[in-house]
């Protein structure tokens, strides 16, 4: 498996916020947004054994990981395999999987698959698989990364269109989206979606 880093942190977004967390972070992404706050994991990363990975899960004092990239599930069956990994070896483990919404999550057995909804502004919003926002779970969660009032508007009809049973997370592109405006948007429209901030982006 080609992996940009592995490391411990708080989980900086969405509904297990704050929590140390383990994260293996796959190098490659099929997206370029434009403010990816990720870019080492384009290209950069290096060949690691399924049980070198696995020797660090078995260590790990917490109770989540966090399956990043990169996009994840570009990797194919290496993500399926390192899943089903973890499963056996630690089923007291809650796993999540990051993904960008541009590739087919159904079949993919994390406790928690965390999707985007990627917005104009980041300028690959026409390359959403669509049809994942059907098979979301209510135990997932989708996040809006929101950049300029556009974005809410598009999400909202968006949302409309593609109605979700798990929580979605409204947060503002850091320096680029107020918090402020994305809560007057929320109450006004009366969208229902949690408003959040990337806790990464604070420290």
């Amino acid at each position: 498996m080609v992996i940009n880093e592995i490391f411990y942190d708080l989980e900086g977004e969405g509904k297990y916020q704050g929590y140390p967390t383990l994260f293996i972070r796959f190098t490659g992404c099929n997206l370029r947004c434009s403010w990816c706050d990720t870019k080492k994991a384009y290209h950069k990363g290096k060949n690691r054994s399924l049980a070198e990975i696995m020797k660090i899960v078995k260590a790990s004092p917490y109770k989540n990981i966090n399956i990043t990239g990169g996009e994840p599930l570009s990797s194919g069956k290496d993500v399926l395999t390192l899943i089903a990994s973890i499963r056996t070896a630690r089923p007291d483990i809650i796993i999540s999987v990051e993904t960008n919404g541009s590739l087919p999550v159904a079949g993919i057995k994390a406790d928690n698959i965390s999707m985007d909804l990627k917005l104009p502004s980041s300028g690959e919003q026409e390359k959403m698989y669509l049809p994942n926002l059907s098979v979301l779970r209510a135990k997932d969660q989708l996040k809006l990364v929101i950049g300029s009032a556009g974005d809410m508007l598009y999400a909202e009809k968006a949302l409309k269109e593609n109605p979700v049973r798990c929580v979605v997370f409204a947060q503002p592109v850091f320096k680029r989206m107020t918090l402020s405006g994305i809560k007057n948007f929320v109450l006004k429209h009366n969208t229902g979606w949690k408003v959040s901030v990337q806790l990464h982006k604070l420290y």
